[in-house]
């Protein structure tokens, strides 16, 4: 992936206004294979209803309702004619390409032609993770907003964790420093275009190219239902707790 001029461009102190603004970037151009049951159409998971509605729309909901956003951009696939039948404030770009870390590389490109700087912050977020609230989104920000590098919402592991050799267990390893990575992941869109440049499109998370730079991004707790949809069963898992949360909101 070339850096073109732009995010140079970007990237300039000339003219930038005194407070940098807060972007999310949703990629939602895969096709999510794992989540398929056997038999299945082959939907992508992104797409797929759970608890009444496509599940990228609770996502969308979620960044809605969060004012310090000023823009949400969702990147689909060339030809995704998804969102022309919805009805959503976010803005849609069919910039998605092969892998993750280069939809994201091509929706920062797509934040620049917007008028997006290098200094302003992009939350980049998985559409599957369709648990994520606003409370959650604004503790990101507030730890993040005067940081240095930037950083990601996390969860603590709790279980013992343990590695493989062909099927069976080669060691138990310390779970004391341990985290599993979420998202929104936060960072400055110069920063991070620079980062995925470097790293290359196979990352799986952009802490990891932020990581590939010598920085330390850092650890804001998350929570264990802002989990990835990923397999059939996440999808009966989610159901119950935004249908929980309605019930709630109901009283």
């Amino acid at each position: 992936m070339d850096v073109p001029d732009f995010r140079m461009q970007a990237m300039s102190t000339d003219s930038l206004p005194a407070v940098p603004r807060f972007f999310a970037l949703i990629p939602c151009a895969g096709v999510g294979s794992r989540a398929l049951a056997a038999g299945a159409v082959p939907t992508p998971k992104q797409y797929q209803t759970v608890a009444g509605q496509p599940m990228v729309m609770h996502t969308l909901a979620a960044f809605a309702s969060v004012p310090r956003i000023a823009d949400v951009l969702v990147v689909v696939a060339m030809g995704d004619d998804f969102f022309e039948h919805q009805s959503s404030t976010c803005v849609v770009s069919d910039c998605g390409g092969a892998t993750r870390a280069e939809s994201v590389f091509n929706g920062l490109h797509d934040l620049f032609e917007q008028g997006a700087l290098g200094h302003d912050w992009v939350l980049v977020h998985d559409a599957a993770r369709c648990l994520i609230t606003p409370a959650q989104i604004d503790a990101l920000i507030d730890a993040c907003e005067s940081d240095a590098v930037g950083g990601l919402l996390a969860h603590k592991l709790a279980d013992t964790l343990k590695s493989e050799d062909q099927g069976r267990v080669a060691s138990t390893l310390p779970r004391s420093d341990k985290w599993l990575a979420q998202t929104p992941q936060m960072f400055r869109i110069g920063m991070l275009s620079q980062a995925l440049q470097s790293a290359g499109a196979e990352v799986t998370d952009e802490s990891s190219a932020i990581e590939a730079l010598g920085l330390a991004p850092k650890l804001v707790p998350g929570s264990a239902q802002n989990f990835k949809v990923t397999y059939p069963e996440d999808f009966a898992l989610a159901e119950a707790v935004l249908r929980s949360r309605s019930s709630f909101r109901s009283f």
